[in-house]
């Protein structure tokens, strides 16, 4: 997946306002079948598998005991079995991780990465690209089906990570490039990671290695939501004690300037550290998401970064940082 094709500013662009399409063949999948499939992954990631519908998709993550997070995955019930999409660099330690915790459940874990290509359609004319292409009905937000897309056979999945409505496409590799030039070929800019990466910080979505890690867990990442303690998953009994010292604040740049990860943050309260850091195409303005002290992570608190030896203006905002029905993103 390249960083860019034509620019990023104009990619993102395409997919907030008309259709963008990125291979994240990248990803991988992990399937679990099995007579104990469900109970296996509800022990393993943080989300309560039983409430996932046949065709359904759902959010979660991946912790150690002690809460570290491992990776952020969605999940697809396929019937009787289970998809996992996992983060590209720790996909084969995923799959050392659910094939390490198997052996007490009648289930079969399988390394699928190789089965799939991964393209993803996204923006408010994504459907509509799709529509002209597929043989049926596109699947709700959150929820699957199969379908045959520009001929190929796909499992379509109403997800995303973009904040745009869209679909992402699971097929055989083989089919990936007459799928991708169909779609692109009918109106869908090609995306690459710098957009993708954009993108998902404009909506605050969190990124695997910056925004999450095994040194930060789920409570103070903002990801309690997911995270069903009730449920016993691996790492559960730590979750119930958190009382984070710090919380993951997304903030916008009050002057000039942009934040990097890594700039040391600035509050009333003590300091802190950006996780995730980029220029807005939408706001046009320095973006980015930091951990920062628990009484500093507030909407509208002020805050000051350092880029570069010089310290920034910043406030921190509410999650989404960009909202289409508001062009600063309040």
């Amino acid at each position: 997946m390249p960083v860019q094709y034509e620019g990023i500013r104009q990619e993102h662009v395409a997919v907030r306002t008309r259709a963008g399409l990125f291979d994240v063949s990248h990803m991988g999948q992990i399937e679990t079948a099995g007579p104990d499939a469900e109970a296996f992954l509800q022990h393993l990631v943080s989300n309560d598998v039983t409430r996932l519908s046949d065709a359904g998709a759902q959010y979660s993550v991946l912790c150690r005991e002690d809460g570290g997070v491992l990776d952020d995955l969605f999940s697809y019930r396929l019937g009787d079995r289970f998809l996992t999409v996992t983060n590209a660099a720790n996909h084969e330690r995923d799959v050392a991780w659910f094939e390490a915790h198997a052996a007490p459940f009648d289930v079969t874990v399988t390394d699928a990465a190789d089965r799939h290509a991964m393209l993803a359609l996204q923006g408010p004319e994504a459907r509509a690209v799709l529509a002209r292409h597929i043989d049926g009905d596109a699947p709700a937000r959150m929820h699957t089906t199969r379908a045959r897309v520009a001929g190929a056979e796909c499992l379509v999945c109403g997800t995303g990570y973009t904040g745009e409505d869209g679909v992402e496409l699971l097929m055989a590799p083989d089919d990936a490039e007459a799928v991708w030039d169909a779609l692109t070929g009918d109106g869908a800019t090609p995306a690459g990671l710098g957009a993708r990466d954009t993108l998902r910080l404009e909506v605050c979505f969190h990124l695997y290695g910056n925004d999450l890690s095994e040194d930060r867990n789920p409570i103070e990442a903002g990801l309690a939501w997911c995270c069903k303690v009730e449920t016993g998953f691996i790492g559960a009994d730590a979750l119930r004690h958190v009382d984070p010292r710090d919380l993951l604040a997304p903030f916008a740049f009050t002057g000039p300037g942009i934040p990097r990860p890594g700039n040391e943050v600035h509050t009333d309260h003590g300091t802190g550290v950006v996780t995730s850091g980029t220029h807005s195409p939408c706001l046009e303005v320095g973006i980015g998401m930091a951990y920062v002290p628990r009484a500093a992570a507030a909407a509208g608190t002020a805050i000051e970064v350092d880029v570069r030896g010089k310290r920034r203006s910043a406030e921190v905002r509410e999650r989404p940082l960009y909202r289409k029905e508001s062009a600063d993103g309040r």
